[in-house]
């Protein structure tokens, strides 16, 4: 592990900028409630807040992507950066929500810069065998960012409603200066020119990049970054709303299960994630923990004891704290030369479903609450369903490579 050795501070610095961007966005659960009492908002209005910041960082992922392979990683991670700040600093400072919104687009466009970025930076400096502990420690640093996001927001607004924003844009716009001193960039002149060579074979609007995805390798894992995203973003969403209505679980209850589950998810991603993958292969790992994510969603409908809810969920988190990581190992091997490219598409995708996820559980969350964990659970399974069969058309074309992480 002497490359990872050797770029351990790159990594500990982009696990820092990752970590803040999912922070701030996690930092908006706990205040919201207020914000809607002071700024006269509604629930609907809440909603589309949430569907904006995904649908912006949708549309922009694929070209900030292209953007990382021709102009280098750490330019779009610094800006990015930078734009995350005062993405926050607006919106600590809204008092109508015109501009409200106009935060979360500016946040969803940060997140489209900064994500696909760091994800090639991470693809850059590794080797094949050390990427898996890369992605691993992003990843970790995702969770923990909304693990603590909400926990954060909360402590911070009792020294007033904005604060917490206030803190985080400046948090955010110190990492960025952390960034444009101490990064290098990853990228060599030869690879810079290579990959724009890349990018620009890839060019077109988004809608042509994701109607010309299927045709990628790696299409099927865009589709399973899709259903992961929407079966989380429909599990989370409704969770609280769910426990509270059906079993009368207080806030403190709330926040410890989901707050363990995660924390296991977090360590799990920074120390055993690279055994694990090396030692069973992506293929594998991302169909089983389909399946026990499935599963165990279906699952929630029928526990009943707080104990045995708190399993459940704790099941549920690793399996996706696991599949999130693996996923991106798997596209990043297939990429290539165009790390900033698939990393923009797994993006998109990712925003896809946390467009989808939030608003179709709210609906079928109004008309039966255990709808949406029932959609959760069929959707997951099918997906498994699907890795199944593509792990196996693998095996029968390259039996010597059955267990192959591609």
């Amino acid at each position: 592990m002497a490359l990872m050795l050797k770029n351990r501070g790159a990594i500990l610095i982009l696990m820092l900028n990752i970590f803040l961007v999912f922070t701030g966005i996690g930092l908006i659960i706990p205040i919201m409630p207020k914000f809607m009492n002071n700024l006269g908002i509604g629930g609907s209005t809440i909603g589309l807040l949430v569907a904006t910041f995904s649908l912006t960082q949708f549309l922009f992922s694929p070209l900030a992507g292209r953007l990382a392979d021709s102009y280098g990683r750490k330019r779009m991670i610094v800006l990015g950066m930078i734009v995350f700040a005062v993405s926050e600093v607006i919106f600590g400072m809204a008092s109508a929500p015109a501009l409200l919104f106009a935060s979360r687009m500016l946040g969803g466009i940060s997140a489209a810069m900064i994500m696909p970025a760091v994800m090639a930076y991470v693809a850059d400096i590794t080797t094949e065998e050390e990427r898996a502990a890369g992605m691993g420690y992003i990843n970790a640093a995702i969770t923990t960012g909304f693990i603590i996001g909400p926990g954060i927001g909360g402590y911070i607004a009792e020294f007033g409603i904005r604060v917490p924003f206030f803190a985080a844009g400046a948090a955010g716009f110190i990492a960025g200066c952390m960034s444009l001193f101490v990064l290098r960039e990853s990228l060599s002149a030869k690879k810079s020119s290579s990959d724009s060579s890349a990018a620009a074979d890839k060019g077109g609007s988004l809608l042509s990049q994701l109607l010309n995805s299927y045709r990628e390798p790696f299409f099927l894992s865009l589709i399973i970054v899709f259903v992961m995203s929407f079966g989380l973003a429909n599990f989370e969403t409704v969770f609280g709303l769910f426990v509270d209505h059906k079993f009368g679980f207080q806030p403190g209850d709330i926040a410890f299960i989901i707050t363990f589950g995660s924390i296991a998810g977090a360590v799990v991603q920074a120390t055993a994630f690279s055994w694990i993958l090396n030692r069973f292969g992506e293929r594998n790992v991302i169909t089983i923990c389909l399946l026990f994510a499935g599963l165990f969603i279906l699952m929630t409908l029928f526990v009943h004891k707080f104990w045995m809810i708190f399993a459940v969920t704790f099941v549920v988190f690793l399996a996706i704290d696991i599949l999130r990581p693996a996923i991106s190992v798997q596209m990043s091997r297939l990429a290539m030369d165009r790390q900033g490219y698939v990393a923009g598409l797994n993006s998109a995708y990712t925003s896809l479903g946390n467009i989808a996820g939030p608003i179709i559980a709210g609906v079928l969350f109004d008309i039966n609450i255990n709808y949406p964990y029932t959609l959760a659970c069929m959707v997951l399974l099918i997906c498994f369903g699907l890795s199944l069969r593509a792990k196996r058309q693998m095996q029968a074309q390259s039996p010597e490579h059955g267990s192959s992480t591609t």
